[in-house]
């Protein structure tokens, strides 16, 4: 048996504590670790591949597998053939970027049976200020989304909807009918994510008072959600109309999601560069160049974001888009005509 070292991490101090709970907050922190109903594991971060290192009961009781089976071990153990490829981007841009973050992903028990896990994770650093471990916490969400029927969405929705969100709505009708899946789970994945990025960009404009949004956040708040690192986002001010802001965040993030998933985020050695730049009639030219792939690192099947970005981009926003493949890597082009042009005659359609 390998012989531990002497600790050099130092929990945080409690709340609150008397002066005897004080003298006894290690060990009772032990006992609310172990006997918690939240599952809990810490993965060691200054070992290989983030191995298992402590996990309590709660967590063994969700997931099936024994102690045994657990230490040593990767959390990815956990994730199956429908578990979305973009909640796992996400979380690999946690943990690249040694923060906190919560992560809703689609989890597998030993036995294959599925659940929805809402992962939280926490970094915990040693006394030089070094990552040493991640904490991660789960809570089972799976009866939660079930009594989330679609009565109760239809409603919510409806209390939202003005004439403003009548594009948005729009673009959600064709993501539900357009995208493609014989797996009830990744068809689930696929719809959320595309919603969510809605989701993100209608808080953008609610935040503006629906009035006008900059390109530069548009951009950065889609490409953002996996990771910043090995990212540049650069160009002129330029202010979008709030009629162009929600399908234009849509398309950036198709981009990003599938350069997590395939392309320039989802390689170590991989960066993306995102630039911008004024046309002719006011018009708009986005340049985004995902360096440190090849072509034959691409998916070559023409998927529901292909359609999508040309739904998007062409026939509703009355752009342009290119791709060419470089000694370099992908670069892809996006000519936009004047985006005041296109917003008014986005709002006029009923």
């Amino acid at each position: 048996m390998i012989e531990a070292k002497p600790s050099d991490i130092h929990g945080d101090k409690p709340a609150a504590a008397s002066t005897q709970g004080m003298a006894d907050h290690k060990e009772l922190a032990a006992f609310a670790f172990q006997r918690t109903r939240m599952p809990i594991v810490v993965a060691d971060a200054r070992q290989p591949d983030y191995p298992i290192v402590l996990a309590n009961d709660a967590f063994l009781h969700l997931t099936g597998y024994s102690a045994e089976e657990l230490v040593g071990r990767n959390c990815r153990l956990l994730q199956g053939e429908d578990t979305s490829r973009e909640a796992v981007a996400e979380i690999r841009a946690i943990i690249g970027a040694e923060r906190e973050g919560t992560v809703e992903i689609l989890n597998y028990r030993k036995d294959r049976s599925a659940f929805w896990n809402q992962l939280h994770l926490s970094p915990i650093r040693d006394d030089d200020g070094h990552l040493a471990y991640y904490f991660a916490s789960q809570i089972d969400v799976t009866e939660y989304r079930k009594v989330q029927t679609l009565e109760e969405a239809e409603h919510r929705l409806l209390m939202e909807v003005d004439h403003r969100t009548k594009n948005v709505l729009a673009i959600v009708d064709s993501i539900v009918r357009l995208t493609r899946s014989d797996n009830a789970a990744t068809y689930a994945a696929s719809v959320q994510q595309r919603v969510q990025a809605l989701a993100r960009t209608h808080m953008l404009l609610a935040e503006n008072g629906w009035q006008e949004a900059s390109l530069h956040d548009i951009i950065s708040l889609q490409v953002s959600v996996y990771g910043d690192k090995h990212v540049e986002i650069s160009g002129p001010s330029v202010m979008v109309p709030a009629p162009s802001v929600q399908p234009l965040g849509l398309a950036m993030h198709e981009l990003a999601a599938n350069a997590a998933v395939h392309g320039a985020l989802s390689h170590p050695e991989g960066s993306l560069t995102i630039t911008w730049r004024q046309a002719e009639d006011n018009g708009l030219v986005i340049e985004w160049r995902e360096q440190g792939i090849k072509a034959r690192d691409a998916v070559p099947t023409k998927g529901f974001g292909t359609v999508l970005l040309g739904a998007v981009l062409e026939k509703q926003l009355g752009g342009k888009i290119s791709r060419e493949w470089t000694d370099h890597g992908l670069r892809v082009a996006v000519e936009l005509p004047s985006l005041n042009r296109v917003g008014a005659s986005l709002r006029s359609k009923p």
